[in-house]
């Protein structure tokens, strides 16, 4: 299995979307919400879309035997992942506030949008799995991340209560992977055109994601936030550190019943994805100042587009 070409591939396909939208955006040829638009419809159609889809092929009784140990490793991965991100914020940053943009970027990274492409382009057999391996990060996004590093003021003041939080679980996706479930397990017929319908908006999920993207980078000025050494320092630990970190403990690790391939592929895709893009959109929504944030993302995502194709050629020549 050669995973340098097709990854290579797939990350320029997904940043010609990026720059497409950065261009619409930039030369003003759409209006200022259609960010809010596209983002409104991905969470509300083309995500859900894609997970009825996914769940509907992949959701078996089988399938759900086996899961258990993709999503213990996704709670692995976390416990140790998120630690190690605060520490390195600290690092980078001294201001509290900054701290926190970079603990989440680093710690959750872009592992849906642009997580979820690369592995139906380059895995779409294991994508069921990916999706039950990311859930842990899901569960903690809500409950801990935008909360707390995103809104929080870091002193305990601005913390939504726990009962709050849970209900932010009743989203679209979730709805989506229920249902998706639902279908996938009871294998109940559905009309081909709906089946047709549900596939379709399920595909627009990554190309306007990446449009989505373009357009938020758009708001940036690149020019001053490309002298910020701090930003390439964090996009270095996401970016390289990480990922050559996974690749050196599982050069040694032996492939076994619970350290599998396809586990080992959900794990290699989360840490190799560049810093995510919550960090910029939540905390903009509270007046808050993200222009750093914005730096992340931008110079992370756009040094991505190399490191990802050859972070996972390594990890096939070593691990693999």
């Amino acid at each position: 299995m050669q995973l340098f070409s097709p990854i290579l591939n797939q990350m320029i396909f997904l940043f010609a979307f990026l720059a497409i939208g950065y261009l619409l955006s930039k030369c003003k040829w759409i209006p200022e919400d259609s960010a809010t638009v596209l983002s409104k419809l991905e969470s509300m159609i083309f995500v859900p879309a894609l997970s009825i889809s996914t769940f509907i092929k992949y959701c078996t009784l089988d399938a759900i035997l086996s899961v258990w140990k993709v999503f213990v490793a996704g709670v692995v991965l976390m416990a140790v992942v998120l630690p190690l991100s605060v520490c390195v914020a600290k690092l980078c940053f001294k201001d509290d506030f900054r701290r926190r943009l970079a603990a989440y970027g680093v710690g959750f990274s872009n592992f849906g949008y642009m997580g979820n492409a690369i592995m139906i382009s380059a895995f779409p057999d294991i994508f069921f799995e990916y999706t039950i391996f990311t859930l842990p990060f899901w569960f903690l996004i809500y409950l801990w991340g935008v909360p707390v590093l995103l809104i929080g003021d870091g002193n305990g003041e601005g913390k939504k209560p726990l009962a709050e939080r849970l209900k932010a679980f009743v989203n679209p996706m979730l709805i989506g992977m229920l249902i998706g479930a639902a279908l996938g397990l009871t294998q109940l017929p559905l009309p081909k055109a709906v089946v047709n319908v549900i596939d379709t908006a399920g595909n627009c999920m990554s190309p306007l994601a990446m449009m989505l993207t373009g357009m938020t980078v758009a708001k940036i000025n690149a020019l001053e936030l490309f002298k910020k050494w701090r930003l390439y320092m964090l996009s270095a630990f996401k970016l390289l550190a990480y990922p050559l970190a996974f690749i050196l403990i599982f050069a040694f690790i032996p492939q076994s019943s619970f350290v599998t391939e396809n586990v080992l592929i959900c794990g290699m895709n989360f840490m190799a994805m560049p810093m995510g893009l919550n960090a910029i959109i939540i905390p903009a929504a509270y007046g808050k100042d993200t222009t750093d944030a914005a730096g992340m993302a931008l110079i992370s995502h756009a040094l991505s587009i190399i490191t990802i194709p050859l972070m996972f050629m390594l990890f096939q020549t070593v691990v693999l």
